[in-house]
């Protein structure tokens, strides 16, 4: 599970991380035993709801399987630890881009919210890549109700079990062209980052930039990757 005692995390150096950058990457916060079990998941099929082929949809190469309800507990109690924590700063950026619709200190509150508006299917997934596969950026929205922040979760280890396969961000700021960030991850960590907008301050203000995200392709071996999404899809 997750390690939070041994770490020691600064939520505050996340919470300012996600306000310089739209990402931060907690270093080493699920111990390798959790990381392979929910990498076993990937062979029960009875697990999940879908089975994703990205290169049937041009999405990229690789593939991607949905969760069912229920969770299994691990990623259940991830889900709702991650969304308890990051909650402060999704109402601080609502507020900073003007929007009313503020968020239920209550994850179970905020998925019945999700249901109410036809958003019933569960949306964390876990992503298997090989060599030569990657991910187009994109955005995980999946209806009118979305958390503006996400976590993935590294299963697999850099330069042992895969090469290559970095996270890509790119923000889009207002009449510019995008910038691009790529973060490392190693087994272990989980990276937070905006979904689809944040607010950046500016000399009059706020201003909203988009973000998307993907991943660089594989040079060898395999990754696995947990992606904890916070609302449901419709």
């Amino acid at each position: 599970m997750i390690k939070e005692n041994e770490v020691k995390i600064d939520w505050d150096k996340v919470y300012q991380g996600l306000e310089e950058n739209g990402v931060f990457v907690i270093r080493n916060i699920f111990s390798n035993d959790t990381c392979d079990r929910i990498k076993k998941l990937y062979k029960d099929d009875s697990m999940f709801r879908s089975h994703v082929v990205m290169e049937r949809y041009n999405f990229g190469k690789g593939e991607y399987k949905y969760l069912s309800y229920p969770l299994p507990d691990e990623i259940e109690k991830a889900r709702i630890y991650f969304y308890e924590k990051l909650v402060h700063i999704a109402n601080a950026w609502q507020k900073k881009m003007g929007k009313d619709n503020l968020y239920t200190d209550s994850h179970l509150k905020f998925i019945e919210m999700c249901h109410i508006n036809d958003q019933k299917r569960p949306t964390p997934l876990i992503l298997k890549y090989k060599k030569g596969d990657f991910n187009c950026l994109h955005q995980d929205l999946y209806g009118d109700i979305y958390f503006p922040l996400q976590v993935v979760v590294q299963l697999t280890e850099q330069a042992k079990d895969f090469n290559g396969g970095e996270l890509v961000l790119t923000e889009q700021k207002p009449r510019m062209q995008s910038k691009v960030k790529v973060i490392n991850m190693d087994k272990g960590d989980a990276a937070v980052f905006a979904v689809n907008e944040r607010p950046v301050n500016g000399k009059k203000g706020s201003y909203k930039v988009k973000m998307r995200h993907g991943v660089s392709e594989v040079r060898n071996g395999e990754r696995y990757t947990l992606g904890i999404i916070f609302h449901d899809a419709n």
